[in-house]
């Protein structure tokens, strides 16, 4: 048996590497960096984070907790990592960003049967058991061998990222530390803006300059769920009030009542240094960002550690080009398998989930057996669901939500109740397919 290799050292490739070296199968990861950079890394380690710090909800009746869940029942390794380098953020599991990546490149280099291969890729073997999860911004030689393979055309998109401003730049007496409704104590700083605050924000959106599009940039598609604030504001005046400057949950204790409308600010590292803008990706230009943000009062005075920006996303056609698990459509490629944002998957524990299942399915490949997916009724089998029955298009990345799932039995009617069945049949069914389908532990050639 020969091994895996895996091309892109983030969260789906570095999963995947992990998943396959634990039951005895050798494998190469090749990561460009520092040999060749990208608009959005900043550092050289495996799996950097580069956009949020939160691997969001730990709750398994919340969509993002239930897949946490499930992974845990599959033996993730970045979850594990993850939660190693946690610092606060409610019921939510946010990590110090650069401990998690050392963490994960520490792992990866410690695993004797992985090689780590610092350069870029471009060839893509045909009698090679191959994992390309290269992310969102595949490097244009690895894209045109990409698209020569599957004869059908990427999506582009922009994706957004929100700034970071330092702890002790903020204006204090103008924001209070606490959770939405209380869960998990003080984890987030609220920013309060009274309703003549709000509409002076709003205008200061909306009439912000921005960073243009180029020519062939224009008819660019953002994701819905990350988009630039500025495009939310144009939406409608009210629109931020009910997405991410919502007050509800929030009371203020200073005065008693819920505030117009929220910034929130959630700690990027653990000594509480820095503080990421919540729901404030933007395109700004960053003179502007600095401007129109220093509206919030909390915020006047503040240090940019990170301005927001924005970057290329690619992702597959993923119903038209691959296979249910991740192949070129027919039998010319069977060991060609795509992992992470470039098939579709959005989000940090969803790509890593992307990852595992590609590790696995590799592996079984190798083996001679066929691909393995899990049940519709989990969240892992929904996505997959998704991806290869959406309309391309309409589609657009997608993250791990009930609506994936099929509807419980017994016609349960509210909404609390609903989450609970889906989640305990989700966990029962992942469990009872990962005892059946876990690929066996093999010895290393």
């Amino acid at each position: 048996m020969t091994g895996v290799r895996v091309i892109g050292g983030g969260l789906a490739g570095c999963e995947a590497a992990l998943q396959c070296a634990r039951r005895g199968v050798p494998v190469t990861l090749n990561e460009m960096r520092p040999a060749a950079s990208t608009p959005a890394h900043r550092t050289d380690l495996l799996a950097e984070l580069v956009c949020s710090n939160s691997f969001k909800s730990t709750e398994v009746e919340n969509a993002h907790g239930l897949l946490k869940a499930e992974l845990d029942e599959l033996g993730c390794r970045l979850l594990d990592v993850a939660r190693e380098a946690r610092i606060p953020a409610g019921s939510a599991l946010g990590v110090d960003r650069e401990r998690f990546a050392r963490g994960v490149t520490a792992a990866v280099e410690a695993e004797p049967l992985i090689t780590v291969v610092r350069e870029e890729r471009e060839e893509l073997a045909r009698g090679e058991v191959t994992i390309v999860a290269t992310g969102p911004l595949t490097s244009d030689g690895l894209a045109r061998r990409i698209e020569d393979i599957l004869g059908a055309g990427n999506l582009a998109f922009y994706d957004a990222i929100s700034p970071i401003v330092a702890r002790d730049s903020l204006v204090e007496g103008t924001f209070w530390a606490a959770s939405r409704y209380g869960k998990g104590g003080d984890d987030y700083l609220n920013c309060p803006l009274d309703r003549e605050g709000y509409e002076a924000f709003v205008d200061g959106l909306l009439g912000a300059d921005l960073y243009p599009l180029k020519e062939f940039e224009r008819d660019a598609m953002f994701f819905e769920g990350c988009l630039p604030i500025e495009e939310m504001a144009r939406r409608g005046r009210e629109t931020l009030r009910f997405g991410p400057l919502k007050p509800v949950g929030l009371a203020d204790p200073r005065g008693g009542g819920e505030p117009h409308a929220v910034l929130q600010l959630r700690k990027e590292n653990a000594d509480g240094t820095m503080f990421n803008l919540v729901g404030c990706q933007t395109r700004m230009r960053y003179g502007d960002q600095k401007r129109v943000f220093g509206l919030v009062p909390a915020l006047a005075r503040a240090e940019y550690l990170r301005h927001g920006q924005v970057h290329r996303n690619t992702f597959l056609q993923h119903s038209v080009a691959l296979d249910p698990y991740g192949r070129p459509k027919g039998a010319a490629w069977p060991g060609l398998f795509f992992a992470g944002q470039l098939t579709g998957v959005e989000g940090y524990v969803e790509s890593i989930m992307s990852g595992l299942v590609a590790g696995w399915n590799a592996i079984r490949v190798l083996e001679g057996e066929e691909p393995e997916l899990p049940p519709r009724e989990t969240m892992i089998g929904g996505l997959y669901a998704y991806l290869r029955e959406a309309d391309p298009q309409r589609f657009q990345p997608m993250n791990a939500n009930f609506g994936l799932l099929p509807p419980p039995d017994g016609g349960i009617r509210g909404k609390r109740e609903r989450r609970a069945a889906q989640s305990a049949r989700a966990l029962a069914a992942i469990a009872a397919w990962a005892a059946e389908h876990e690929p066996a532990r093999t010895a290393a050639t």
